[in-house]
């Protein structure tokens, strides 16, 4: 059997990509309240960013399983890239809201079609080992695409910082030239046709697609409560965005111990303790208006909530049909989607109404009972 070619330029040319992502974010949401944009404006502008992937992540990553990711990931790059120059040219609202949906669904397109190819290029011995460098890849571009964007704002003004942040996508092209081909599955017909209710009827798949959802939204949220409740706590851009690329220090520091604690408890265990920390963290979190104090925090969450998105992609490979992963791929991307277009409306919505802190505490119920779901599931032979 031939050896499997390395997955690692597929993995920087995606964590390129997510750093411009994660940047455009955080500048999107900080512009909006420079605006004078309210809570609910903002959680609106960062319900876009999912909207469309929500309602087409399934059919791209059915696209993704016939044609292979290069096209997706060529259009997803170039995507992200005009989101942000849509941002730097209109300055507005309305122009914040163009961007959001723009630079949303070209990162799912990217994010599906290089995360299936990941998967198939490192092979079954690899994979484990591939989507854990994956996820401390998407820990540093989380820490530098929010330091980016936060430094950039305060040094030289938003037009010019969505302008820095729409380089980053044609790096990632770059590696795309040079990313090797994904191997050709064989394609069962009568599998191949089945629809999605016939991979939500799979009990093991189901579960980790749930678990999925719930971790992504502790990560997600993360991204919209901070800002919000950084600008009321008197934070520069430059703070916010330190104690942004915190969490993602934490989340990097954890994914490089993964190895090692993946294999001393079980994957469900895991799984429903971060949830159970997190909510532990966004319980107490409002009380922190300092750098000082919101540093640590930033830190502790980004350890609890990094170590679930490696061992959620490796149990999506397992409890997948092998010949439609792309679809499984996309049908979480469409539910985590769905979780990040209705959060930030509702808690948008919330905030407005009653505050910041019943909306950390909303946060914190949400995965405190999520993780006790996700710590009674059996664990995986």
């Amino acid at each position: 059997m031939p050896t499997p070619a390395s997955p690692l330029l597929l993995i920087l040319l995606l964590a390129v990509a997510h750093a411009s992502f994660g940047g455009a974010r955080l500048a999107i949401s900080l512009q909006a309240l420079h605006l004078g944009a309210s809570a609910m404006t903002v959680g609106l502008l960062m319900s876009l960013l999912m909207l469309v992937p929500t309602f087409v992540a399934v059919h791209v990553g059915r696209w993704v399983d016939r044609s292979g990711y290069r096209l997706p990931t060529a259009l997803g790059l170039g995507g992200i890239a005009l989101g942000e120059a849509v941002a730097a040219l209109l300055p507005s609202l309305a122009g914040l809201a163009i961007a959001s949906l723009l630079v949303g669904t070209a990162f799912m397109l990217a994010h599906v079609a290089v995360n299936n190819a990941i998967g198939h290029v490192a092979g079954a011995s690899g994979r484990t080992r591939a989507f854990g460098f994956m996820a401390v890849g998407f820990s540093l571009s989380a820490l530098a695409g929010p330091m980016v964007a936060g430094a950039s704002i305060d040094l030289v003004g938003y037009r010019w910082a969505f302008a820095i942040l729409a380089v980053l996508p044609f790096a990632a092209g770059l590696l795309l030239r040079r990313a090797p081909a994904m191997p050709r599955l064989e394609h069962t017909p009568e599998r191949s046709r089945g629809g999605v209710l016939d991979l939500l009827r799979l009990p093991r798949l189901r579960a980790v697609l749930l678990v999925s959802a719930l971790i992504s939204a502790g990560w997600d949220l993360f991204t919209f409560l901070v800002p919000l409740h950084g600008a009321r706590s008197g934070l520069s851009a430059t703070a916010i965005g330190l104690v942004a690329g915190a969490f993602g220090v934490g989340s990097a520091a954890v994914r490089m111990a993964l190895p090692w604690i993946a294999r001393r408890v079980p994957e469900w265990k895991l799984l429903g303790a971060a949830l159970v920390l997190a909510g532990a963290g966004y319980f107490v979190f409002p009380f922190c208006v300092t750098v000082g104090t919101m540093l640590p925090l930033a830190l502790v969450l980004g350890v609890v909530l990094g170590c679930g998105q490696p061992v959620v992609m490796s149990l999506l490979h397992v409890t997948a049909p092998p010949e439609r992963t792309g679809e499984a791929v996309g049908l979480r991307a469409a539910i985590t989607s769905l979780g990040q277009t209705v959060l930030p409306l509702a808690f948008g919505a919330f905030g407005t109404a009653l505050g910041m802190l019943p909306m950390f505490w909303a946060a914190a119920t949400v995965l405190g009972l999520g993780g006790g779901f996700a710590a009674s599931r059996p664990r995986l032979q």
